[in-house]
């Protein structure tokens, strides 16, 4: 009963929000990012005690950055809130309209999905971006977070739902499953009578287990074993830097990138200085026969590492005979989220850009930036790596779906 007595509750509140105006959703929007900083002190000692937890239990270091808040990251938590309270509410959108010879008119009204439910790891700035958008688009939400952030979770949404008591909404808009046990997990999965879409955001035994299970509609979100070829044309320099930064900025998230696949023509300009630099930012390399000869402290690369997500400080590099070999790699082995090619070869980028299936392909620049914030859409619930519904970054409109509104004054079909 526990799952059916939240989904339920968030079942009725979404009746209400869908109804709320730009200006009452913008209000609590901003009266949440104050009441963050407000608590930030008391969030900061709550997540202190998850970081403390997650460590004894040997999660894993890109982990444990995930889910560790600081200032700054609540700051930004609270500026993505103000920042989504200044993006354009898409709901009540006509997207098309029409006249008929009988005198119909009919129209395409952008609506709510209705109660969105999300499943997450480790990522705390998750529920405040999911809360955000989807308030603003007019949806409840049933979050469901990892249990290494579960202590810090519970405090930022009684943050919100005490907002959005004090604006005179219902606070069930929100909610959050303190159990985080499997079995509720699953029960959660099931509960296609209360939540219109599952959104599961995360590791791939995540969203494939979700996948696999759930009896709701799912946006997939997130798996990223990302690529980036170097073609023989391209700039050694631009191509190292590009590298460093997709591998070694974040590597816990889903747009680093987890395989190089480097042309043979240039293995012995490239491979030494990209090895050196790797290295030295603790980054271990995992390799084929040609890279193990270039950059003798890495390791010999099994079948395995060319399928997986690290998140982690591990990378894999492949040497491929040209860019045909590169993109049926990445065919194979490639999630849909995000792949790059450098190259000043015009054609070879083309084939690149028009041959990869993903949701974001890039030409000379790092997969990091496929992001929401970055392509300027304001704040993401994720990456959506299918292509039902939504694909890229999932921002206000892909939380939308429509309704046709057809106007008349008598008429009947003949």
């Amino acid at each position: 009963m526990y799952i059916e007595n939240l989904c339920s509750a968030a079942k009725e509140a979404e009746i209400e929000i869908a109804q709320l105006s730009t200006k009452i959703k913008n209000q609590i929007l901003l009266k949440s990012a104050k009441a963050l900083l407000d608590n930030m002190e008391n969030i900061l000692k709550i997540n202190e005690i998850d970081v403390k937890n997650a460590k004894e239990n040997g999660v894993k270091a890109a982990f444990i950055d995930r889910l560790t808040l600081t200032p700054d990251r609540i700051k930004g938590m609270a500026q993505g809130l103000e920042e989504i309270a200044a993006l354009n509410d898409p709901v009540g959108e006509f997207l098309y309209g029409k006249t008929l010879p009988n005198g119909l008119i009919i129209q395409q009204k952008r609506v709510p999905l209705g109660v969105i439910a999300i499943i997450f790891e480790s990522r705390p700035n998750v529920t405040a971006d999911a809360f955000g958008l989807c308030l603003k688009s007019g949806n409840a939400v049933v979050l469901r977070g990892g249990k290494e952030a579960i202590n810090t979770n519970i405090a930022i949404v009684k943050i919100f739902k005490d907002v959005l008591k004090e604006c005179g909404v219902n606070e069930n808009a929100v909610q959050i499953l303190e159990d985080t046990s499997h079995e509720t997990a699953n029960k959660l999965m099931k509960a296609h009578k209360y939540v219109d879409v599952l959104i599961p955001r995360g590791s791939a035994r995540l969203i494939n287990s979700v996948i696999e299970n759930s009896t709701i509609p799912c946006i997939q979100t997130g798996i990223g074993n990302c690529h980036i070829f170097v073609d023989e044309n391209g700039k050694i320099e631009d191509a190292i830097n590009i590298i460093i930064n997709a591998k070694t900025q974040r590597p816990g998230v889903c747009n680093a990138v987890e395989t190089l696949l480097i042309h043979k023509n240039i293995a012995g300009n490239i491979l030494p200085e990209l090895g050196k630099q790797l290295i030295a930012k603790n980054v271990e390399i995992r390799g084929d026969e040609t890279v193990n000869q270039y950059i003798p402290t890495s390791l010999k690369a099994t079948e395995e590492d060319w399928a997986t997500e690290y998140e982690d400080y591990i990378v894999a590099i492949k040497t491929v005979e040209n860019i045909d070999e590169a993109i049926k790699h990445i065919g194979t082995y490639g999630t849909r989220h995000s792949e790059c090619i450098i190259t000043e070869n015009y054609t070879n980028a083309q084939k690149f850009l028009n041959e990869i299936d993903a949701a974001a392909v890039y030409v000379n620049a790092s997969t990091r930036f496929t992001d929401g914030g970055q392509f300027g859409f304001g704040a993401e619930i994720g990456i959506s790596t299918q292509k039902l519904h939504a694909r890229g970054p999932m921002g206000l409109k892909e939380l939308t779906t429509t309704k046709y509104v057809i106007m008349g004054n008598g008429q009947v079909r003949e």
